[in-house]
């Protein structure tokens, strides 16, 4: 397998299981990535976005600490910011708007988020 590699991305991590977050944020700093966050809540997803640089791509919980996360998918859309949300929601509970929006289904494994990733930044 090729190894997956974010050189010069900042990728933005909204997630509120602490062990995803953490392996999360240790496997895209390993493949040389500026991670962002990690955050559990839309407003630390959001206020990150209000600082700095828009993020190259993010990874986004659908469910962050019992709150949607659609409010951060939007402003991550408004900005053409690419994304993946990370669930464990049937496809069913996701709005059509948001139905184009690739999905790592929990339990997630960071490859496999990172070859989500690696996928819409066509690393």
């Amino acid at each position: 397998m090729t190894e997956i590699r974010f050189q010069a991305r900042r990728v933005l991590i909204a997630e509120d299981e602490y062990f995803l977050a953490d392996a999360l944020n240790r496997a895209l700093r390993a493949a040389g990535a500026e991670t962002l966050g990690p955050v559990a809540s839309v407003a630390g997803g959001l206020r990150l976005l209000d600082v700095g640089p828009a993020p190259d791509a993010a990874i986004l919980d659908l469910d962050l600490g019992g709150e949607s996360a659609f409010p951060l998918a939007d402003a991550l859309i408004a900005r053409a910011v690419p994304f993946v949300f990370t669930t464990g929601y049937d496809p069913a509970a996701i709005p059509p708007a948001y139905a184009a929006i690739r999905r790592v289904l929990k339990p997630a494994e960071p490859g496999a988020v990172l070859a989500a990733l690696a996928t819409l930044l066509k690393t």
